[in-house]
């Protein structure tokens, strides 16, 4: 049985709820809907996450973090995709989805199979929104917080990580982590559209998917996103 969540994460499971299940419609309102790239998966996510975010805040009467959670990424569609594709890559195994956003991976992940799925995110509403994903989709998933890019891995199998070097100074801290959970023997899958924060010769390309675009402020319909591990 899971621990019980508190705190601030319980407060962003309580206020995700509540939007799910609130009448109407909108720009700023939670959908259930299946991914384009991955039609297994449903996810609750907004129709306009930056109008959503927006309204959330003026709730709230404070800054709220960017509801990343609230879309679907290119990255995490390919190595969803990719694990789909490949069950045998997270069946029976304990997979650990870093960053996990909605959760799309780690729902991939159980989909296929796996022993145990744990999805960790540093935003409260982000374990929230895995937590009413995964109920959504009927599969076991332990949504978890915290920075654990400084820590060593134990008990994960299959290390999974879907647009995380978004940036120069994430993808400084996240490589090392990378690097250092495929050193104990994990395996290291990484789903990258290609930011440009990648050194070159730094991964190695295992596939490469055509994916619809569904994030914000993308004008292309269609990006080429590669799955990648350390060499």
């Amino acid at each position: 049985m899971l621990a019980p969540m508190r705190g601030a994460t319980a407060d962003a499971l309580t206020e995700i709820e509540q939007e799910i299940d609130a009448p109407g419609g909108g720009l700023d309102r939670l959908r259930l809907v299946r991914i384009p790239f991955v039609p297994e998966v449903r996810l609750h996510l907004a129709e306009d996450a930056i109008v959503w975010w927006a309204r959330m805040e003026a709730q709230a009467g404070h800054a709220l973090p960017p509801p990343y959670w609230a879309s679907v990424w290119a990255g995490g569609q390919a190595l969803a995709r990719h694990l789909l594709d490949h069950p045998h890559l997270a069946a029976g195994r304990r997979v650990l989805d870093l960053a996990a956003g909605s959760g799309l991976v780690a729902i991939a992940a159980a989909l296929a199979g796996a022993e145990r799925v744990v999805a960790n995110d540093i935003d409260p509403y982000a374990v929230a929104a895995v937590t009413v994903n995964a109920r959504a989709n009927h599969v076991t998933v332990a949504a978890t917080g915290g920075d654990l890019l400084d820590s060593d891995l134990d008990g994960v199998d299959l290390l999974v990580a879907g647009d995380v070097l978004y940036d120069a100074a994430m993808a400084a801290r996240v490589l090392p982590f990378l690097r250092r959970a495929a050193a104990t023997g994990t395996d290291v899958l990484v789903g990258d559209p290609g930011r440009g924060h990648l050194p070159a010769g730094a991964l190695a390309t295992v596939a490469s998917y055509p994916v619809p675009t569904t994030e914000p402020a993308v004008d292309s319909p269609v990006r080429r996103v590669q799955v990648l591990r350390p060499r």
